[in-house]
Formats: structure tokens, sequence, C-alpha cells
């Protein structure tokens, strides 16, 4: 048996999968000021009464990171950045820590500027004096040679607690892009790392020793000791859970929305034939454009329990949450309340529910019922509004799957799934207030933690081979091996897809579930004068974001046991 459990803004859910489809399910809530407690809370509820030898493996998806770096509650970090051609590393500043020492690498990776040893040892010094224990070093072009970056690290080892390098982060060109992401995986480790532990040591203390798994940004998960050197890749980790949720029950034919309704935000994306679409230089989040590989995703801050108010004598619906719905003992009326009042939805103290809404009816001049109809109708009407804006947003740019670039790609969805508590509800007016074809997936509520489970291993392995040099390297695996002038592209293809495999099965992944595919195919012949010299070749490989291969089972049992033969 699997556990998925998934951190929303309101719930945590956590399911218990098995051969036999959903054998268990559990809502707790989140309480954002103890995370670690609400995550170990719902593993400790999912494990009662189940025989602890019977679970494989558990899967997390956790909101931590990204809260930290969108509340701005990143930990102090440090930075030592080294440049090379073009624009000062200065420009990139990322925080008051910031310290750019000489050194240089052109785009071949040749050393033009040496390291100075000294100027990183006083930034060292000035680091410490600070109070700073984690320090991120980057250089310019350490995707083709990180040197100057080991150099630094050796320079600098023993004085700090964590030190992330830029060029273990991604295999992908981009200076600032690099050096934002070092910054957030340095920012983001303290407060990664104690969730870390307190997972660790409540499962020891239940006797659980089963593999644990973090779900990533691009829908793939990784090991949870792995995740220690990699804290920044569980930035986004929700909304993937909401697109792998959804996955199963795609229609492989056509283009899908995925709305998942939450009760802070509601969280989209859309697939094409069934594939999600894929961030193409990686998240944009906070202010800070990173390499962070990730699935495209959108999040609007309205959803179930989002505060209802009356502004100028129009409705405004969130972007905040007061607490539940008046219906459920909370402090201000809500869509949920409005669903209430209508009688579309059960659970809730309906009493209460008008009572909270009647101080809206009033503002607008109208009655209960007719203001509970206004806000559920404006609720659903400004997601779709939401969407449509991702939707142009996506048709501006180059369309990227997790498969390949559809060049001049236009996205036209007509085909809606809808995930989450209330998804029943609105996946009902959708359907009256718009063109789209609406359906909602096999147990809804928890899909998310359903999709968090059942995801498989992700990784890349990106390879540069300069024949000419007579070297093949993978920087962002510290590989480096010699070859000879006669190596060929389809010798390189063998090299990266034996790399991508150790790095998977290192990362945890099933050899059942690897999947590869080519996704960077370039080769250059370098030419002295009038003479070949030799070639440049560069390969990136990747194992597909997906479920595992158990999942079409588990899903037609799912489904069948929730009487939706059409998903079965």
């Amino acid at each position: 048996m699997i556990i998925g459990l998934d951190v929303g803004g309101t719930h945590t859910d956590v399911v218990l999968i098995g051969k036999d489809g959903l054998e268990k399910q559990i809502k707790v809530p989140t309480d954002t000021s103890a995370l670690f407690h609400t995550v170990l809370t719902g593993l400790e509820k999912i494990t009662e009464n189940v025989a602890i030898d019977q679970i494989s493996h558990a899967v997390l998806s956790t909101t931590l990171t990204t809260n930290s770096i969108v509340q701005e509650k990143l930990t102090p970090a440090g930075m030592i950045v080294s440049g090379g051609p073009g624009i000062d590393p200065e420009a990139f500043r990322t925080n008051a820590h910031y310290h750019v020492v000489p050194g240089a690498i052109d785009h071949s990776g040749r050393e033009i500027q040496k390291i100075d040893p000294g100027r990183v040892k006083a930034a060292a010094d000035q680091l410490e004096n600070d109070g700073i224990r984690i320090v991120g070093v980057v250089g310019k072009f350490s995707a083709r040679n990180p040197v100057h970056e080991r150099q630094i690290e050796e320079i600098i080892r023993g004085r700090f607690e964590k030190v992330f390098l830029g060029h273990l982060s991604s295999g992908n060109f981009g200076f600032p892009r690099r050096i934002n992401t070092a910054f957030l995986n340095t920012s983001v480790y303290p407060v990664h790392r104690s969730f870390f532990e307190a997972v660790k040591q409540s499962l020891k203390q239940k006797g659980i020793t089963v593999p644990i798994y973090v779900l990533k940004a691009d829908g793939g998960t990784m090991a949870l000791d792995t995740s220690l050197d990699f804290p920044g890749q569980t930035i986004l980790s929700g909304p993937a859970a909401s697109i792998m949720g959804s996955l199963a029950y795609a229609p492989t034919n056509t283009e899908t929305l995925v709305l998942d309704i939450g009760g802070t935000s509601t969280d989209m994306a859309v697939l094409i034939n069934g594939v999600p679409l894929l961030a193409p230089y990686g998240v944009d989040i906070g202010g800070y454009k990173t390499l962070i590989r990730a699935l495209k995703a959108k999040s609007i801050g309205i959803g179930g329990d989002s505060t209802v108010r009356v502004v100028d004598g129009r409705l405004k619906i969130g972007p905040d949450r007061s607490g539940p719905a008046v219906g459920y003992g909370g402090p201000a009326p809500t869509p949920t309340d409005a669903l209430f009042v209508l009688e579309r939805s059960e659970g809730g103290n309906r009493e209460l529910a008008v009572k909270g809404i009647e101080p809206i009816a009033q503002q607008l001049g109208v009655s209960v019922e007719e203001a509970a109809f206004e806000i559920f109708d404006q609720t659903c009407k400004e997601i779709l509004s939401g969407a449509q804006q991702m939707i142009d947003s996506i048709n501006s740019q180059p369309v990227y799957t997790v498969k390949e670039a559809l060049q001049g790609y236009q996205v036209k969805p007509r085909h809606i799934l809808v995930l989450g508590g209330p998804a029943p509800y609105f996946a009902e007016h959708f359907n009256n207030i718009s063109d789209y074809s609406v359906e909602t997936i096999p147990e809804c509520q928890v899909a998310n933690a359903i999709g968090t489970a059942l995801s498989r291993t992700t990784c890349e392995v990106i390879l540069f081979v300069d024949t000419q040099k007579g070297l093949a390297t993978a920087p962002e695996e510290s590989f480096s091996q010699t070859v000879n002038i006669n190596f060929t592209r389809q010798d390189a293809h063998r090299m990266v897809s034996e790399l991508l495999t150790e790095k998977a099965i290192r990362l945890g992944a099933n050899t059942k579930d690897i999947e590869t595919e080519t996704i960077e195919d370039l080769e250059f012949n370098i030419v002295r004068g009038f003479r070949l010299m030799g070639k440049n070749i560069r390969i990136k490989q990747q194992i597909k974001p997906g479920l595992i291969h158990e999942f079409k089972a588990v899903s037609r049992k799912i489904a069948e046991s929730c009487g939706r033969p059409d998903f079965a």
C-alpha cells in the first residue's frame, strides 16, 4: 500500500492506496502556523489500525517552501558569485549577503580568469560575521564547466553548515535564473530540513521505516533524503499534485482544462491529449525567475472558503480567507455558505449560513437566496475568467508539453475536469454558464493526494561532448569521461541514457517506471580555418513525468467503487 499526502491551504488530504484501490482517506485541518504538526497528524491518522509492514512507501506534497517564498519568510542566506563575459553579476543581486568575486569561464567552458582565493576568503569572513550559515555558490557558464564553483566550495569548506553549488541545480543555461535557483535552494533549506527531520522522527517513533518521497514541481517524486540537496524542487508541488490527480482520467484525444477548487485557492492547468504542459524555462515565483523544472500551472486566490464582502456596492470574493464557512462556525461569509443557503451542499448549518449572508443581502438590496446565488455565480465566473487568462498567456508564447515543443500551437480546451471538495457543485454550474463539457473526477475531494501517491520519480541529465578536447561531461551529475575523436552522437545517446537510468534509480525510481525520452539533441562541427577539428554534442534526456505503472488498475478500481463506469 502507498500513502499519499497533500497539504492544502485549508485541509491536508491523506489517502492509503492498495491493489484494490482507495483503502482509506482522511482530511485534517491545515494549521499554517504549524505545518509540521499537520503533516504528522495526517500520517498518524492514516496509519491507525493499519499493518505497517503492508505499506510500501509514502509520497508527500508540501507547501512549506512555497509559503516561505510567497510570504517573504526566507532564511538569511549568503551568495558568492563569479562572473564571465557579459553583464556584471551585481546586476542579479538577490539579497544583502551577496558577494561578487573575480573569476570567469566562457561559453565553451574555457577559463579566462582565475578565481582569487583571497577575495573568496574575504567574502566568507563577512558572511560568517553576519551570522550566515547556508551559502549558495554560482559561476557563469558553470553548467559547461563547474571548476570555479568547486574551487570556491573547497576554499570555504568547513565554515558553513551547507553549501549549494549552482551547476548541481540544473544543467540548463541561464546565469540570472541559476543565481535565483541557488539562492532559493539556500534560503528554503532550513525550513525544509526541519520538515525532513520532523517527518523522519515521527515515523521512527511509530516504527514506520518505509521509503518517503516528496512531490516536485514537475509532477515527479524524489526521495526525501535527496530533497535535502534540492529543497527548491519542492516549490509549487501543490499545483503539481492537482495535475497528477487528473492524469488518470484525462482524455487522450482533446485539450482539457483542470480546475482544482480548494478552500483557499483554485489551481488550474491545461492538458493536451492527456499530457501536461511544462514551464519551458523554470518556475517564476515571488519575483524570482528560476531554472527549477515545473509543470505549467496557475493559482488564483478564490475558493470555497474565500471571504465574501461588499465593496462600493459590488461583491468582492477573496483573495483572503478568514477561516471556515459561517455554516461551519467560521467568522465571515463564503461561497460555501452560499451553497448551504441554496441547499446545494450538505454538512454545514444552513441557519448559520443564512445569518452570515444576511448582511451581504441587505447591502445588495436583495433576498438572502438571491445574494447566495450571486455569490456562487460570481465565484464560478471569476474562476473561468482566471482560466481564460491562463489560456491566453499560454498562447502568447511557444507551447511546451512534457513530451515535446508544439511550435505555433494554440490551446483551445472545451473540456473541464474538476477536483477538490466542492467540485460536484461547481461542475454543475460551469456546465450551465459556459460552453465547456464538465466532469468531476472520481474521489474528487482527495484526488490531489491520490495523484501525489501515484506519481513516479522524474529527473533529467544533460551531457556535453567536445571531441576536439576528447571530453564528455555532465556537470550536474559530477560526471566526466575522456572520449576519442570518433565519438558519435549515437554514443552520446547511449552514455546519457545510462547516466539517466542510474540517476533515476538513485533517486528512488522503480525500474518499471523509467520511461526516458530525448528533449534536446544538438551537434555542431568545430572548424578551424577550413579544417574539421571535432564536434560539440549536447544531449538532454529525461524521465517523463507521469504515473506509476500500477495507476491504470488502481484508477479503474477507484472509479468503479464510486459508481463511475465512464471513468473505469
